[in-house]
């Protein structure tokens, strides 16, 4: 099972990366990016040096030391040293690590640079004060399929750790820097939007002057745009698209004029929708494909108003985020689920048990009001302490492997997972739709059934333990796993604590 620790990191991580897209301007989301990795990746120091239009490269925001950070900010080193810096050392994906062995070479160029103080290292894998880490990011090509265009490069130092980061540490800069190169990419494509939009307004000095403009600032946008009516019946109505937005959702403009974008939205994103379609409002919602899939795509409104105080419009831009969201859901997944078994883990279980609670409805007698009703089969024939046989509500039933040290000391840790995998798949295919398997322990797994009578649950639980008990193969030999099984009904008011407390009271 994940340690607490590790799933405060996923957290952390998956915080930095939303807030690098909720940034407002370019200059905040770089000082959102290099505050992401002192906060949620565990580095006390970070520059973001960002390219410039000539190719050199600007320290633009810094985060974890005000001192380093008046010494180098807004200083600038050119394109060939951050080249040479990018193809020396050790490769770590896209990540380059050199190494203090190798780097005093670089020590009398012009890329700015702080310098740090602390004892020679003791171990082979710990961290000297002058080594160097660098997470270059990319701006993905038009086609989405390379990434060819140098946005800038993060700087880390002095790991948490005090150690050279583990391989999963690296993914973890490496995603976030590939997150950043987006965002920040993004933020750079909205201030040129705006100042296009701005430029336009000043620059009116004719009305065919100005419709041309803005027709050159539509209709060849690289992202998607979008001009839709404004209030009444007809708001969100699209009255005009660009070539960018037809081809994001495989639909010619004249198809798209028949649309609002209410029928475009998935309708488990219409109300996100509704909510936040007014003056300026943002949504991230699904938008409906020509061929029935749909797109994740954020939806950005400005208003513009018509001539001479005419009627106004909403200018909408619409965003691709697909790949962006499946990385944050992913993230999402990895925090609350276990990394072995796939099953939800113990954080996601106690949070499912408070969602049900008081949602399910309670029939029959009231006896367990004031505690946990519990019995316990410590085999399939041995029932103790039986409730009401009116209780209904939300079951808990725990199972404690009984034999799996042993198992882990005769057969090896490999052997170990593979009977825990094992056992997550027979549970997860004997329950019903809807029912909850998860892994409580290292060796314990609890099952959450809705409205289960006593005798029922009794049969799922006996039902559940014979097929813990049918044998597991260990490469040619076979082994029997025995679980102990206790079961909790969960009422309106306890505490999820309480309950997989008295259930695990007795599977043990």
């Amino acid at each position: 099972m994940r340690s607490a620790l590790a799933i405060d990191k996923s957290h952390n991580l998956q915080a930095a990366v939303q807030d690098l897209h909720l940034a407002r301007s370019l200059a905040d989301t770089l000082q959102t990016v290099a505050d992401g990795v002192v906060t949620g990746l565990g580095y006390e120091l970070a520059c973001v040096n960002l390219v410039r239009p000539d190719g050199d490269l600007v320290c633009a925001a810094f985060a974890g030391n005000s001192a380093a950070e008046a010494l180098i900010a807004g200083r600038v080193g050119s394109r060939a040293s951050w080249d040479r810096r990018l193809t020396m050392g050790e490769a770590w994906g896209d990540l380059r690590f050199i190494p203090h062995t190798e780097g005093w070479v670089l020590d009398e160029d012009d890329v700015p640079q702080w310098y740090t103080d602390g004892p020679e290292p003791r171990f082979e894998d710990e961290w000297h004060p002058a080594d160097r880490l660098f997470a270059p990011m990319y701006n993905r090509s038009a086609s989405g399929t390379s990434r060819d265009e140098l946005v800038g490069v993060i700087s880390v130092d002095w790991p948490l750790t005090r150690r050279r980061p583990r391989p999963d540490e690296r993914r973890d800069l490496e995603e976030y820097a590939f997150q950043a190169g987006i965002a920040i990419s993004n933020a750079g494509l909205r201030a040129n939007m705006q100042r296009a939009l701005v430029r336009l307004e000043l620059e009116q000095q004719t009305l065919r002057a100005s419709e041309e403009s803005f027709r050159q600032a539509f209709e060849y946008a690289p992202a998607g745009m979008a001009i839709a009516a404004m209030g009444g019946d007809e708001h969100g109505r699209i009255i005009r698209t660009n070539d960018a937005l037809c081809r994001l959702v495989g639909r010619p403009a004249s198809a798209m004029r028949r649309y609002a974008f209410s029928d475009l939205i998935h309708p488990e994103d219409l109300e996100t929708f509704l909510r936040t379609s007014a003056e300026g409002g943002h949504a991230e919602v699904r938008l409906g494909r020509r061929d029935g899939t749909y797109l994740w795509v954020s939806l950005r409104n400005s208003v513009v108003a018509d001539a001479h105080d005419g009627p106004r419009f909403l200018l909408t831009h619409v965003e691709n985020i697909e790949e962006r969201k499946h990385r944050e859901f992913d993230l999402a997944h990895r925090a609350s689920h276990d990394a072995l078994t796939g099953l939800p883990n113990s954080a996601e279980l106690h949070a499912r048990i408070d969602a049900q609670l008081c949602t399910l409805r309670e029939e029959g007698s009231d006896t367990a009001a004031e505690g946990v009703d519990r019995l316990y089969l410590g085999h399939a024939d041995h029932v103790l302490a039986p409730v009401d046989d009116n209780t209904r509500g939300l079951t808990v039933i725990f199972f404690a492997l009984r034999d799996f040290k042993a198992i882990n000391t005769s057969f090896g840790h490999d052997a170990g997972d593979a009977v825990l995998v094992e056992v997550a798949r027979r549970l997860s295919q004997a329950v019903r739709d809807g029912d909850t398997v998860a892994r409580y322990g290292g060796d314990e797994f609890v099952v959450l059934a809705a409205d289960l009578g006593p005798s029922n649950a009794q049969t799922v639980a006996v039902w559940l333990q014979s097929q813990i008990h049918l044998p597991i193969s260990l490469g040619d030999q076979a082994v029997r796993m025995h679980a102990g099984v206790g079961i909790a009904w969960a009422r309106c008011g306890m505490a999820s604590d309480d309950i997989l407390r008295a259930a695990r009271e007795f599977a043990s």
